[in-house]
């Protein structure tokens, strides 16, 4: 259950302490948005001086008023904080919208201030925003808290600018897409990004929810919240390519970054994760038509050559693919389009459309029908016969005429099947481009932003395997991380590894030896990155080998202790790399990729929240560009995937299990054709 926020987004009566009619102070600009609406909820406005404010009598206090107050917005300098929010909680107030800044972002000293303010309202039974916030609207109920009018629709924008937000106001408007909500998300003293997301969720009037933060402060439950939504979360983000700043101690830490981590969090909650405004609009716009499609191919209509070859380029640079059409939907279009038409994908009218503009409406509705196509895109000229302006001469009124109708009938048909359509036109605004968006069609002008589009509705609506799994029950804390330690915990979870004795001078050695039998493995034991170090031999044939890496290994290293363990058969084997990174703010982050000495080089890796399945672990694996090892190549057989993927399930689910440890790393781990066996493993404490 989330917490009730309604008294937040439809109070019974408003008040703005601060309330001023000094156009430079806040506290104007917010009284002046809350009294566009005064018919809906009481709005009191309160000054200490009392007068008047636009117009209207305002208060000196709150209690002054006469009667409680379900919301206040708290607009006054920080010294005067604490005693407004006290006064607010005595007159009955059930919300708070902070805008006073000067707390948590100050520093310590501040944080605790804040941190007792939010106590305090919670212990009252009330809700607060902010402080160091912009506002609140919801154009559903009729609230209008923020310094700017928010243009009526359907998506939930939950910022941490208010800048940004204006922004997409302008950009909002060319696709006909508006506001339910806003919220300026502030310091989240008390209401959490994670509350308002749960909130937006459930809200009837918000089809749509878009996130721009630049942090998060517990990010695995955004993820959580945004993957039980329900309806799509858009996510805009700064700061993805800044590495952690922990100081990494194993490939796992060094390899991942924060980038990795919200990309990997996104994908497995199903969010669309964006970079720009421009391109959260885009996908907003796609979205907003309400299609999706679970499947990749895309058809594409053209009346131009060019258009076509670089609109298949930015379908397949976003992921997507432009297949080669079916036989009879071939055969469909050429009884449609005339000779000169290609129709192999993409579908070229090749002139047809300065002569029969009909000949668009007919080759989209044979693509929305066809059943190897999962979206369409139209690109190119149309639209460009009703924009006026065309070049056409006295023949302009007649195709504008035809384009319209056609424009019509594509509307028509798309409202009759589930196949996305996406158009880029050169004229977007155009009167033929206008009918297309009003019956929920997404219309670009650029074709990076129409494959942009079509990525998003392509997606799965849902996480395509497990998303994300719950974490464990915290385990027994490990107290020792040695490589010996670290290797029995993870026997104990069900991964094999060599035979192994642990020695610290000759004659424990050659007894050593005697029991595993060769070849063998020597390591120096209490080195963090043994290879690195010189502190691993390999393949040592016999017992004099053996030994003489031993004495070669203790002059140059000194180690206390070794280990010797039995050689591996590295035949027909695959080394992989399976490490979990405890991230601060989403948790467990498992990374696999090719192993080996050379996994930094290489950076062959992908990410997924943690614990994962043996289903997720298979698609990480899958996903990697060296996927084709593990079917063979060369003459070399497959190995066993499932048994890896196995490996990793229970690898990612003992690091979840551990909180304590910041890194956990087995590299290699070999897959064979016959199974797994981990080779090296190290372990971190926080």
């Amino acid at each position: 259950m989330g917490r009730d926020l309604s008294a937040l987004f439809d109070p019974m009566s408003v008040a703005i302490v601060g309330a001023s009619d000094d156009p430079a102070k806040y506290g104007h600009a917010i009284a002046a948005q809350a009294v566009r609406a005064p018919h809906h909820r009481p709005v009191h406005l309160v000054n200490r001086r009392g007068g008047t404010v636009l117009g209207r009598t305002a208060a000196t206090s709150l209690t002054a008023i006469g009667e409680p107050v379900d919301l206040v917005v708290i607009s006054v300098p920080a010294a005067g904080f604490e005693a407004a929010v006290d006064e607010a909680l005595a007159c009955g107030a059930r919300s708070i919208v902070a805008i006073t800044a000067g707390f948590a972002e100050t520093g310590p000293a501040g944080r605790e201030v804040q941190r007792a303010i939010a106590e305090q309202v919670r212990a009252a039974g009330a809700v607060m925003v902010g402080p160091n916030c912009l506002g609140i609207a919801d154009n559903t109920t009729d609230l209008h808290l923020a310094s700017d009018h928010f243009t009526a629709g359907g998506v939930a924008l939950l910022s941490q600018s208010g800048n940004l937000a204006l922004e997409l106001q302008l950009r909002f408007g060319a696709h006909d897409l508006g506001f339910s909500r806003f919220v300026s998300l502030g310091n989240q003293a008390d209401v959490t990004l994670v509350d308002l997301l749960a909130d937006c969720a459930l809200h009837e009037g918000t089809r749509a929810i878009a996130v721009y933060a630049e942090d998060f402060a517990d990010g695995r439950a955004f993820a959580e919240a945004a993957a039980a939504a329900g309806k799509p979360v858009v996510l805009l983000t700064g700061g993805r390519g800044d590495a952690s700043a922990r100081s990494a101690q194993s490939h796992t830490g060094a390899l991942t970054t924060s980038s990795d981590v919200v990309t990997a969090a996104c994908r497995d909650a199903g969010i669309e994760l964006v970079a720009t405004p421009r391109e959260l609009t885009v996908v907003l716009a796609a979205l907003d038509s309400g299609r999706r499609s679970r499947c990749h191919r895309v058809a594409i209509v053209t009346d131009g050559g060019g258009h076509g070859v670089i609109a298949a380029d930015a379908v397949e640079a976003s992921g997507l693919t432009v297949p080669e059409l079916g036989r009879a939907t071939q055969d469909g279009l050429r009884a449609a389009l005339w000779e000169q038409s290609s129709v192999v994908n993409p579908v070229d009218l090749a002139g047809m459309g300065e002569q029969d503009p009909a000949s668009y409406a007919a080759a989209v509705a044979a693509l929305l029908d066809a059943e190897e196509t999962d979206a369409v895109l139209l690109t190119g000229y149309f639209g460009g016969y009703a924009a006026g302006d065309n070049g056409l001469g006295a023949g302009g009124t007649a195709l504008a005429a035809g384009e319209t109708a056609a424009a019509r009938a594509i509307a028509d048909h798309q409202r009759t099947v589930a196949t996305p359509l996406v158009v880029q036109s050169m004229y977007p605004r155009s009167s033929s481009c206008r009918t297309l968006a009003s019956a929920g069609i997404a219309v670009f002008g650029a074709t990076e932003d129409a494959a942009r589009a079509l990525a998003a509705l392509t997606a799965p609506p849902h996480p395509a395997s497990s998303g994300i799994l719950p974490l464990p029950p915290a385990a027994e804390p490990l107290r020792e991380t040695g490589y010996l330690a670290t290797r029995r915990a993870l026997e104990a979870a069900g991964i094999p590894f060599p035979a192994v004795r642990e020695v610290r001078d000759e004659e424990q050695l050659l007894a050593a030896a005697d029991e595993i039998g060769g070849p063998y493995v020597l390591k120096a034991l209490h080195l963090l990155h043994k290879s690195d170090a010189g502190g691993v031999a390999l393949n040592l044939s016999d017992r004099d080998a053996l030994l003489a890496a031993f004495r070669d290994m203790r002059t140059r290293l000194g180690a206390p202790a070794y280990s010797v363990e039995a050689m591996a058969d590295l035949t027909d084997g695959i080394e992989l790399i399976v490490g979990v990174n405890h991230d601060p703010r989403f948790g467990p982050v498992a990374m696999v990729g090719l192993g080996g000495v050379l996994a930094e080089a290489l950076g062959d890796v992908a990410f997924a929240l943690a614990p994962v399945s043996a289903e997720r672990a298979r698609t990480l694996l899958r996903s990697l560009r060296t996927a084709s090892l593990l079917d063979g190549v060369r003459g070399r057989p497959a190995v066993d995937v499932s048994a890896a993927a196995e490996a990793i399930e229970r690898i990612t689910a003992f690091a979840a299990a551990h909180p304590e440890i910041a890194e956990l790393e087995i590299n290699p781990l070999l897959v064979r054709p016959d199974g797994v066996l981990a080779l090296d493993s190290r372990a971190v404490l926080a």
